[in-house]
């Protein structure tokens, strides 16, 4: 099998995500999550939020798309935990990170999080993590029918 050497303690690539309030609104329309929370600033401003907040399946989409950037279609999910530990609001920007803590055969287990960053950093999202198998890539070197 080629691609990364997957051992306890190998470190995930870091995934980065912007949230500018545009990406929010479009994100509402994709998934037709309407509610003001996520995109009106005078709605959370009037309960006191400094701003509209990230849905929170963005984050489940993060974390899997981390594991996928890093190991491609190859990488198949087989479950993803996570738990929110603050909000994430519009105009900040994140930063997954996470690292392989047990390979048992081929169930592969990583523990995740997701943190604010810039001078506002916080956890947004731990504990997090996921399991997920690699499946053979394909093989390219067959051969071809003789005449």
């Amino acid at each position: 099998m080629t691609g990364p050497q997957l051992l306890p303690g190998s470190v995930v690539p870091p995934l980065r995500r912007d949230f500018p309030l545009t990406r929010m609104v479009a994100y509402a329309g994709a998934t037709w999550d309407w509610h003001r929370l996520h995109y009106d600033p005078a709605y959370t401003a009037a309960r006191g939020l400094p701003a509209p907040v990230v849905d929170g399946q963005v984050f489940g989409a993060l974390l899997a798309e981390q594991l996928q950037r890093w190991l491609g279609p190859q990488c198949t999910l087989r479950t993803l935990r996570f738990r929110f530990a603050h909000p994430v609001f519009a105009g900040e920007s994140v930063l997954c990170t996470g690292r392989v803590t047990e390979v048992d055969g081929a169930l592969v287990t990583v523990e995740q999080r997701v943190e604010v960053v810039g001078e506002n950093g916080r956890t947004a999202v731990a504990p997090a993590g996921a399991t997920f198998t690699l499946a053979a890539p394909p093989d390219n070197t067959r051969t071809r029918p003789g005449p």
